[in-house]
């Protein structure tokens, strides 16, 4: 007979640790498609430096289908992705992010980057509503077009768990408006006979996504690409205050529901991504981690970004309509007007 657990005798493994094993074995195939789809379109963004590899991971996992989601085999890792790992990009971005420069910059630039915000939150209401969008649909896109594209998508996302076919049009809607700008800017700002950081400044407030302000910074000059990187940087801290607004106000919007105390409503992915900012400053990362980490996030976004696009249809999209572009369009030229309005004003020219 043996003893209960002494003398050398070893317990069967418990229930737990076999289903955590076997989580991990069902989700492992999902995983490694995300990862693939996420590499692919890393490469491809580099290919194309029109579209951010965000945007082409959708692309790539919309293409793939939504039978591969829907399978046994591919579909509880591509779930498991949908839910987790955007926290982590996020945190991760921070890193890339050093807070002390950033404030530095956003001392010289706070009337143009927070009056273009104040503006496209005040536009991003008004036309939401008189175009009857879906509060999701206004959120994501409003956020993707006026603090950094796919990245603040994808923070919303996280706090907000929107539908997917929303998540996706926003993405759609944002990556029109990025070839768009990179075609008009340049020749724009030439002709209106700005200087390269000016030009910069603007880049950087008005355009959504990274990938495509450096591209239209290049187009036009080297010292406008930096500075425009510089301002987008800036730009991307407002990603805090975006998901500390959209908590609070899903608490106003059920006030029956339990209420926990204020801190505890804040994400703790807001909390780590702040904090990453803050060693980003301190300078004790090892040289070259900061760029290697930043390009870490972006390709956990693109495998996020992937799965979701795995899940849709192109029936689902199209039902979408053209009202979330139309809404896009007016937020891309709402932002490139306020931001030459108040450059002008403060005398960045």
């Amino acid at each position: 007979m043996r003893s209960s657990g002494i003398g050398g005798y070893r317990p069967a493994p418990t229930f737990s640790k076999v289903t955590g094993v076997n989580e991990v074995y069902r989700r492992f195939p999902g995983l490694m498609l995300a990862a693939a789809l996420a590499t692919v379109a890393t490469a491809l963004a580099v290919a194309v430096p029109l579209a951010g590899a965000p945007v082409l991971a959708l692309a790539c996992g919309t293409i793939l289908g939504g039978r591969v989601a829907r399978s046994d085999r591919f579909g509880p890792g591509l779930d498991w992705a949908r839910q987790h790992l955007l926290g982590v990009a996020i945190v991760l971005m921070g890193l890339g992010l050093p807070l002390d420069a950033v404030l530095t910059v956003g001392r010289e630039t706070a009337v143009v980057l927070l009056g273009t915000l104040g503006v496209a939150a005040v536009t991003a209401v008004v036309v939401g509503r008189l175009l009857a969008l879906h509060r999701e649909s206004t959120v994501l896109i409003a956020a993707g077009s006026a603090i950094c594209g796919a990245s603040a998508i994808a923070a919303a996302t996280a706090v907000l768990k929107p539908d997917r076919e929303r998540v996706a049009y926003a993405l759609g809607t944002i990556f029109v408006f990025n070839i768009a700008a990179v075609l008009v800017y340049p020749p724009l700002g030439r002709l209106l006979g700005m200087s390269e950081r000016a030009f910069g400044l603007w880049a950087g407030t008005a355009v959504n996504d990274t990938s495509s302000v450096l591209a239209a910074g290049i187009a036009f000059g080297p010292a406008a690409a930096s500075f425009a990187v510089i301002v987008k940087l800036v730009r991307s801290l407002m990603i805090v205050p975006l998901c500390l607004g959209l908590h609070l106000s899903a608490r106003r919007a059920a006030p029956s529901a339990p209420r926990a105390p204020l801190w505890r409503s804040v994400p703790l992915f807001v909390v780590l991504f702040v904090a990453a900012s803050i060693v980003a400053g301190l300078g004790v990362l090892p040289a070259g981690w900061t760029d290697r980490l930043t390009g870490l996030s972006s390709w956990l976004v693109a495998a996020v970004l992937a799965a979701i696009g795995t899940s849709l249809t192109w029936r689902r999209l199209r039902a979408a309509g053209p009202r979330p572009l139309l809404f896009g369009a007016v937020l891309a030229v709402t932002l490139a007007a306020s931001a030459l309005v108040l450059q002008y004003a403060t005398g960045w020219r």
